[in-house]
């Protein structure tokens, strides 16, 4: 009654390889994607878009592109965070060096340069996976963030080795800088955003996909098969880094305004996105986005109720909220291994089906 493909059908080879071949999770998409971007950014306040929407939308942008390297290829990587610091960097260079280039370019070119430089550290995957792949790009992730910490070129030769991002516009109105409206940066980190999805979504589908996902299943009878391991893994890697380093471009840039790379993009920062993506679900998109916005909500959340409400300490409330995550991860692994994004495939089922039992 609520969620029904029965009369559904497809007639056309295009039809059914469009992005949402139902027409009820078009439709719904559609009205999602409209409120985000026509009601929105009338309603949102500066605090909501700080606290809540710019994280999210940036975070689901990077756990995208981690869902894409370990949920659909298989290739496991704790450097997300050193990824993200490429394209925080890169943009950086990118806006100081060509300031009159519109923002919106030295995001992608600065997602571009992070797709290389993770192609590069994808090679030891073409000859090691499993653990010793996570110690591989481990190592990534700290050279990098050495790497940017001791080459002063990096950030400008600025005395205190921080990253500060100039002012600039997108249609006139500021995006970045100390003057921005909370709705403008909210509507530009939207766009990348649901570009990204839609982008991710068509790859997964694709015959690039299915490429992925027979590595990831099996990568020696997908090698049988005729998959070429080296264009699978490879590619992999790019995407994803392409992805992580537009979030950490907008992170920097839109949502922070000023980043010292120790701090920001950590280890911690690997971990949270990994974290974002086994709770959210490992190869799913929609996984990507309900884990993102899952570990985004509930610091507020809790503060909202531990500090605000009941007064506890700011430090008990910050440990509660590593105890829950925790907790989290270690149901979903035993429980539902692929997180929220199952549970609302199961809760779909159970849509088609109701009022009758399954």
């Amino acid at each position: 009654m609520f969620y029904r493909e029965a009369g559904d059908f497809s007639t056309t080879y295009p039809q059914d390889s469009q992005t949402f071949p139902i027409k009820f999770d078009r439709y719904r998409y559609y009205v999602v994607l409209a409120v985000a971007v026509l009601v929105m950014p009338f309603v949102m306040t500066d605090y909501l878009v700080n606290s809540i929407f710019l994280p999210f939308l940036i975070y689901a942008i990077a756990a995208i592109g981690l869902n894409i390297l370990t949920g659909y290829c298989g290739q496991v990587s704790l450097g997300t965070g050193g990824f993200m610091a490429v394209g925080a960097y890169a943009c950086y260079k990118l806006m100081t060096a060509f300031p009159d280039v519109n923002i919106f370019f030295h995001v992608i070119l600065a997602g571009g340069i992070t797709a290389m430089v993770g192609t590069l550290f994808g090679l030891p995957s073409l000859r090691i996976k499993g653990f010793y792949l996570a110690v591989a790009t481990l190592a990534a992730q700290f050279f990098l963030v050495w790497l940017f910490n001791k080459v002063s070129w990096f950030y400008n030769y600025s005395a205190s080795g921080q990253i500060n991002a100039p002012e600039r516009t997108v249609f006139g109105i500021e995006v970045t800088g100390p003057n921005t409206e909370a709705w403008a940066t909210y509507l530009f980190c939207l766009v990348f955003t649901v570009g990204a999805a839609i982008l991710a979504r068509n790859l997964t589908r694709g015959s690039v996909g299915r490429e992925w996902m027979a590595i990831r299943d099996m990568d020696i009878a997908a090698e049988i098969i005729g998959v070429n391991p080296l264009r699978a893994k490879l590619t992999a890697f790019a995407v994803s880094s392409f992805f992580v380093g537009i979030s950490g471009a907008l992170f920097f840039a839109v949502y922070l305004g000023a980043v010292e790379v120790g701090e920001v993009f950590g280890i911690t920062k690997s971990f949270l996105v990994l974290f974002m993506i086994i709770i959210g679900g490992l190869g799913s998109i929609f996984g990507s986005f309900a884990g993102a916005a899952f570990l985004v909500v509930l610091p507020v959340v809790l503060k909202i109720v531990g500090v605000d409400l009941l007064g506890w300490p700011t430090d008990i409330v910050a440990h509660f909220q590593l105890v829950i995550v925790g907790g989290l991860i270690i149901l979903f692994l035993i429980l539902e291994p692929h997180g929220l994004a199952q549970l609302w495939r199961v809760a779909k089922e159970k849509l088609r089906l109701w009022p009758f039992p399954h």
